[in-house]
């Protein structure tokens, strides 16, 4: 059985004109956890912009195949509902839409595309509040305006309550780490590893070690100029904690 869930070949995108991705290739298979490291600009966050179908990136080239289908004519929601999920690195503030009102229309969306009925609110109430254990949040956030006020850890933990409910089956999380005292992201990252399971992905984008000091990815990718350029375990980024990012310039120059 072929247990393959992204495989990226080649891919190249641009914005406004201008090349960012210029040759991903990244395969991820059930139950796996893969972390792309890189410094800013070198197009980690546009690789999963793209992955979750946003509208101001050009794919000029290559292809993206989520389970054995090419999705690249899909539309950001038909990928949401096929099961690929996107935690923002700066989820956005909706004043006037409740944070429960929010959960239990997407969640009901995403049942009815799976062909399942849809619960009501009081079903959903008890639901939801199970979920809130896994991230340590308050009930009384349910009823606050979505991630309006919300701390930085306040709002990357109601981005880990939206994948607890929606149960994606690949789950990109866009340096869900940035701007998290050490408590929160100890909570974050205890959410991500409930969450993972064998018939499900992770894809973490980072550009510190320390995330994975919590979540110990599989593999982990180094991004550069808009390529992968290498690859490795968890002593790869102990590396790069240790000398930066510089020794993989120098690979590079030396044709390592």
């Amino acid at each position: 059985m072929d247990n393959v869930i992204l495989s990226v070949k080649n891919l190249s995108a641009n914005i406004n004109g201008t090349p960012i991705l210029k040759g991903v290739n990244l395969e991820i298979k059930a139950g796996e956890i893969h972390a792309i490291m890189g410094r800013n600009g070198s197009g980690k966050s546009t690789f999963s912009k793209v992955i979750a179908g946003h509208p101001d990136y050009e794919v000029t080239g290559g292809e993206i195949i989520y389970k054995g289908q090419n999705i690249l004519e899909k539309e950001p929601n038909e990928r949401a509902l096929e099961g690929i999920f996107l935690a923002f690195q700066y989820p956005l503030e909706i004043p006037g839409v409740s944070n429960l009102d929010f959960l239990r229309v997407a969640y009901n969306i995403r049942r009815k595309h799976l062909g399942l009925e849809e619960i009501d609110t009081f079903d959903f109430e008890d639901l939801v509040e199970q979920k809130l254990d896994i991230v340590k949040m308050n009930p009384a956030f349910l009823d606050r305006s979505l991630n309006e006020g919300f701390s930085g850890g306040e709002k990357k933990r109601n981005e880990i309550l939206q994948m607890a409910l929606l149960e994606p089956t690949l789950a990109i999380l866009d340096e869900i780490d940035s701007g998290l005292d050490i408590d929160a992201l100890r909570i974050v990252a205890d959410g991500v590893n409930q969450l993972a399971h064998a018939n499900n992905a992770f894809l973490l984008i980072t550009h510190y070690q320390r995330l994975l000091t919590y979540i110990e990815p599989h593999h982990i990718h180094v991004m550069y100029d808009g390529k992968i350029v290498i690859s490795g375990g968890k002593e790869l980024a102990l590396e790069l904690e240790e000398t930066g990012y510089d020794f993989i310039e120098e690979k590079l120059l030396k044709g390592i």
